[in-house]
């Protein structure tokens, strides 16, 4: 379960459903890591779509102590670590976990299957949690968030990104409030597995989980984007086919 996904990416017309079955814990982008790398540093939605909401989600980070959940190859890592927090982060991938370690030297990561328990991590120990497009590869995203929460500070956040499900279900049809996994093979031959679920039912787990949602962003791309893709940027600023973006606090009641 990892890391970063590109809905533009996505290139089967007829996905498989696979209702009732699970993701599973395969290092899905363990085989094409360093392509990932090139792929994301720069692409229109990684660099300028959802790594710019998230980070601004955050806020300030500067001296905080930031988890990267499900890292990738960190390249949400380093400009965390650019802005002055010390981070630390985690992904199934060995292979994502080296690439942030190259990337981030001062940080502190490993390999870890975010369906286990943190417990290398203490309670109540972490300013920040990033969990950027990951929630769709997780199973069982209650188990996930609880441990989440037990690390954050009462006073942290939890930012979390996912496909926008407004624009899954325009893209895969179904019955929109029904989660189900499906399969399908992305533009560059990766054969991917995951969860589509309705955003009522993100909210729910939060909730269930002892967060509170603060904000729900529905971005849009950066100015830039207009001259890096401009036929993305249009419809991505007038559609929601592309992410979500969701800042959650420890529900203080």
């Amino acid at each position: 379960m990892s890391r970063r996904s590109e809905p533009s990416q996505r290139e089967s017309p007829t996905p498989k459903p696979n209702f009732g079955e699970a993701v599973g814990s395969e290092a899905q982008y363990d085989v094409f890591a360093d392509e990932y790398l090139e792929h994301a540093r720069d692409g229109f939605y990684n660099a300028h779509y959802d790594r710019p909401a998230c980070l601004a989600l955050l806020g300030d980070v500067a001296g905080r102590d930031v988890l990267d959940a499900a890292c990738g190859p960190g390249l949400y890592a380093e400009e965390l670590a650019a802005r002055g927090a010390r981070v630390s982060g985690f992904d199934q991938s060995a292979r994502m976990v080296e690439l942030s370690r190259e990337r981030v030297p001062g940080g502190n990561f490993r390999v870890h299957d975010l369906g286990e328990p943190l417990d290398w991590v203490a309670d109540s120990s972490v300013d920040a949690v990033l969990l950027a497009l990951v929630l769709e590869y997780v199973d069982d995203r209650v188990a996930m968030l609880r441990e989440l929460r037990r690390v954050l500070r009462p006073d942290g956040a939890l930012v979390l990104s996912r496909p926008h499900p407004t624009g899954d279900w325009l893209r895969h049809g179904g019955n929109y409030f029904e989660p189900r996994v499906i399969e399908e093979v992305w533009s560059r031959g990766w054969r991917m597995r995951y969860w589509l679920a309705p955003l009522e039912r993100t909210c729910e787990e939060l909730r269930a989980t002892g967060f509170l949602l603060e904000r729900v962003l529905e971005p849009r791309p950066t100015a830039a984007a207009a001259h890096v893709d401009p036929e993305r940027y249009e419809r991505l600023s007038r559609e929601p086919s592309g992410f979500l973006a969701i800042r959650a606090i420890p529900d203080p009641r």
